[in-house]
Formats: C-alpha cells, structure tokens, sequence
C-alpha cells in the first residue's frame, strides 16, 4: 500500500487521530499527515502510506487556501472558540476598511507563531508552556499571504478566503487583522479547501474510507505533473544506485520517471554545484 489519500478532516479530532484510523484501516504504522489542521478545523488533510511517507516533507511545503470564519468581540488564550475567553470588547466594524486591512496583508510578513501550537522552544513545545503557565518569548516566521477575499461580512463576523505559504498560523493572521482594526476577536471556523494540487473535491470523509470508498493517489500520481524528466537505462542505472548526476538541467530539484513511475527525486548538491545528489528515492 504505497500513495497519498486526500481525507476530509472531520472537527473536533486531531490529524494524529486521523493518522491512527488510517493506521488501524490499512494494518500499518507508515503512515504520515502533511500539515496539522486544528481539532477545530476541517477540510483537506494528504495522507502519505508506506513508500508515500518519503512525501510528507514535499507536500507539507506546498501552498494552501482555507476559508475561516471570524467571531468579533472576543478574545481568548487559544485565539480560536475553543479556547478560555480572556477580553471582550463588543465594538463595531465597517465593510470598507476590513476589505482595506486584508488587502494589506498580501505579500509577505513576520508572523508571531501562536503558544498554543507545537513549535518547540528548548525542545518544549509551545502549548506545555502555555499549559504550564510559564510565559515565553514566541517566535516569528516569515510568512507569504498570496490571495485574500472577504466572502462574508456582518457586523460581529466576517467570512474569507485566502491562500498562504508553508507555516502560515490562520489563527495568528486572523489576531493581526484584527489589531489592524482595532477590534478583537477569534477564529470560530476554519476548513482547508486546497493543498498544493489537492482540491476539497479530491477528500473523502473518514466513513467513506472505512467503507473502502476512496481514491489512492500513487507517487506518480502526485508528482507527475511537477518538474519531471525521462530517463534511459543508463540514467536508471546510475539513479537507482544513488550515484551523483550532472545538474544539466539547472534545476534545484528534478523528478525522474522510468517506465512510467517515479523513482526518485534528486537536488542540487549545494547552492555553488553543479552536481545533483538524491533526496527522496522510490527504488
């Protein structure tokens, strides 16, 4: 059982829990998720199986569109609704500067990494801090906002869609939208409709994979469309035994078919070579 299968993530179950009823589904422990959607949240979650699991890091760096809801006048330690409400302050917002504000966050920005998420400091994660009540400085990434549309707006919540890099916290940009505003408020839904090539359309529903109604994406499937070349028998034979391979095709990464499948992604040796070394391998 070798391939990525697209689950829509139910609410209130963690992706850990999604990783153990695949586990359980299909008898084996290589499994992985590509990206943590919060308890809370919903929507597209790729989960590698078997030789799959070489993906996770490919495909957690993709690109993804989620569409959140927003609660206004509140505030609370975990900056969504499940969290403990620590300020209220009911004040009013106009359609005209919110459409100003989100439209300010395109492009990249420092953002301060939430305490309740599992970025570790000192090999601690944030969130038993935090549980701990032991008050540390949170870190900053740099992070690219690339679409935002305001779906929905009334006078306590607003509605949007935005597609954002690798590390984007939705709860995070959703606290500094709303400091931008001079409102507060939390994340009161979030679903994930896109990952990378992975459309909400290509998800399955926990029940349906119990039921044996899913579609397996096999490697090839998934990265096939990305940046590919065709090799002989004589590439092949240098390929599979990991051997370095001239960068003739001045590329970072290429991904190499034989035969139809994919067997291997190479990269460039480092940022002054011209050399390409292997990254993940199929064979």
């Amino acid at each position: 059982m070798n391939g990525v299968i697209i689950v829509d993530k139910p609410s209130g179950v963690t992706s850990r829990d999604v990783v153990n009823v695949i586990c359980k589904k299909f008898n084996t422990k290589k499994v992985g998720h590509t990206g943590t959607l919060d308890p809370i949240a919903t929507g597209v979650l790729a989960i590698c199986i078997g030789k799959a699991t070489k993906l996770v890091e490919v495909l957690t760096s993709n690109d993804k569109e989620y569409v959140a809801e927003v609660k206004l006048g509140i505030l609370t330690d975990t900056l969504d609704t499940d969290g403990k409400v620590i300020k209220e302050n009911k004040k009013i917002i106009n359609k005209e500067d919110l459409l100003n504000v989100l439209n300010s966050f395109i492009g990249t920005y420092n953002q301060e990494v939430p305490i309740y998420s599992a970025v570790k400091i000192n090999g601690k994660k944030l969130y038993d801090y935090a549980r701990d009540g032991i008050n540390v400085d949170l870190p900053k990434r740099k992070v690219e906002i690339k679409k935002i549309e305001l779906l929905d707006f009334k006078e306590d919540s607003y509605t949007f869609k935005v597609r954002v890099s690798k590390g984007t916290y939705i709860r995070s940009l959703i606290k500094d939208i709303n400091e931008k505003l001079g409102v507060i408020g939390v994340m009161s839904n979030l679903r994930r409709t896109r990952q990378g090539k992975f459309d909400i359309k290509d998800a399955f529903s926990l029940d349906d994979i119990e039921k044996g109604n899913y579609k397996l994406f096999t490697i090839t499937d998934v990265l096939k469309d990305d940046n590919c070349v065709i090799i002989n028998d004589n590439l092949y034979n240098v390929i599979k035994n990991g051997g370095l391979i001239d960068n003739v095709y001045k590329d970072d990464y290429v991904i190499f078919i034989y035969k139809d499948e994919v067997i291997a992604i190479y990269k460039r040796y480092d940022k002054d070579s011209t050399k390409m070394k292997p990254y993940k391998m199929f064979i």
